[in-house]
């Protein structure tokens, strides 16, 4: 009965059958939250953790089917691996190579050549949760003193339960699309903590329904756009027989339009954590109530910054946190923050899939991001530039900023979203590597104009 609902459903808004089911599942988290705040709020945690498990099974089932079995098998390997092996590096490093070689091998048998929605999609929001607890239990048999204040808020001082895991991976909250959070957030969960009202389920309905509002205008938004902007044009006659400006402006409005399918549905699923209470984040200075622990978009910075850095951190923020956490800061070891940042982008490419695309993607992130410090710190220290920043013609500068920041975030986009050479090797053929030549030319000429602009310091004198 639900197929054929399901058929005329996804024919109706023009959306494929598994987006569909990928959106309603989101939005069924909304009344799991109401359930669990109206009658489970109160009961024990073992209760608690079998309706987490239950629940994100029934909605792993109904988009996936019987490929549930993958994310259970890696559940349990992960509970043997901290129950056998204990507190050890090589718990850790087990963890590691069983979670992503499993993974990998996901995406290489399941891979097409389109951005298809199956299992390995919730998977790889899975397997950091289980490599990120392997990390956490490892660091919970260490002293304080040798811990970060992120690593002591995240550290497991006991080995938790299997049913625990299984809550604590299947929450609905954010089993499908993420947010990351640790186990030690999902324990102050069950153990009714994370509220602004002691002993009450928190008073979440508001600042959840405006995550909720949030993230249905731009699932909107994207709606009505991206049958305009289609991936598929980059690859037609049409495309390529356009003038080169319109290529490029082309590039910068898809960019825009493709985000938004993201964006969406993280606002939307971080409003059921907020709903649930998992959003909770305690007071700030001034007292008020905060519930952006699991926010995984800054919407306002997102549409506002001129800068690529800012667009990063506004983006998929907690498994940006998560990455900088458990790869970026462990890598503290190689002395070199340069090649810290290299090796924590490359995870990031291959977690994604094995596209040549992600490579291609993630290699552009971390020269763009460079050239951006550079011109920076030049404008920093450029007297002139300086006071042009700060003239009445900065609003100008914004909209030209805005411009080629866009354009420039397009540009990386093409290969994420084509995935293969053939296909990003053709776009970026029609338009001639502009971002590559730009970049390189800005790389090359940055050192003569930071000679040409910025003043010599005086020697100080003995």
């Amino acid at each position: 009965m639900a197929a054929p609902l399901l058929e005329k459903l996804s024919e109706s808004l023009g959306s494929p059958e598994p987006a569909v089911r990928l959106i309603l599942s989101v939005l069924i988290g909304y009344p799991c939250a109401l359930v669990y705040r109206r009658f489970l709020f109160h009961q024990p945690v073992t209760v608690l953790h079998l309706f987490h498990t239950l629940s994100g099974l029934a909605l792993a089932a109904f988009n996936f089917g019987s490929q549930i079995c993958h994310s259970a098998v890696c559940i349990l390997v992960q509970f043997l691996m901290l129950r056998l092996m204990g507190r050890t590096v090589t718990a850790v490093l087990s963890s590691f190579t069983f979670q992503m070689v499993y993974l990998l091998a996901g995406y290489y048998f399941t891979a097409t050549e389109e951005y298809d929605i199956k299992w390995t999609m919730p998977h790889c929001v899975l397997t950091l949760k289980l490599i990120g607890l392997s990390f956490d239990y490892y660091d919970g048999g260490k002293e304080l003193s040798q811990l970060n204040a992120e690593q002591q808020k995240a550290a497991l001082p006991t080995v938790p339960s299997l049913l625990e895991v299984c809550g604590f991976s299947y929450f609905y909250g954010g089993f499908l699309v993420g947010p990351q959070f640790t186990l030690r957030s999902y324990q102050s969960l069950v153990a009714g903590q994370l509220t602004d009202s002691p002993g009450k389920p928190p008073n979440s309905v508001m600042p959840a329904m405006q995550r909720f509002g949030l993230g249905l205008l731009c699932l909107t938004i994207y709606a009505i756009f991206s049958p305009h902007c289609a991936d598929s044009y980059f690859l037609t006659d049409e495309y390529e027989a356009q003038p080169f400006w319109y290529r490029c402006v082309f590039i910068m409005l898809w960019a825009k339009v493709i985000l938004y399918k993201y964006v969406s549905c993280w606002v939307i699923a971080e409003g059921v954590c907020i709903l649930s209470g998992l959003g909770y984040n305690g007071v700030d200075e001034n007292g008020n109530h905060q519930w952006d622990a699991c926010a995984n978009m800054k919407v306002w910075l997102f549409e506002t910054t001129p800068l690529f850095t800012g667009t990063i951190s506004s983006f998929n923020i907690n498994t940006n946190a998560w990455v900088a956490r458990h790869v970026f800061k462990r890598l503290k070891f190689l002395g070199n923050k340069i090649l810290s940042q290299v090796a924590t982008l490359m995870f990031l490419a291959i977690w994604h899939g094995l596209h040549s695309g992600y490579i291609i993607c993630f290699s552009m992130e971390f020269i763009i991001v460079n050239v951006e410090k550079q011109v920076q710190a030049l404008v920093k220290d450029s007297p002139v530039l300086t006071k042009l920043a700060n003239s009445p013609f900065y609003p100008l500068i914004y909209v030209v900023q805005q411009f080629f920041h866009w354009l420039f975030m397009g540009y990386p986009l093409v290969p994420f979203c084509l995935f293969t050479y053939d296909k990003w090797l053709k776009v970026y053929s029609s338009i001639y590597f502009c971002g590559h030549l730009f970049f390189f030319t800005a790389f090359m000429v940055m050192p003569y104009l930071r000679k040409a602009l910025v003043p010599k310091r005086e020697k100080k004198q003995d």
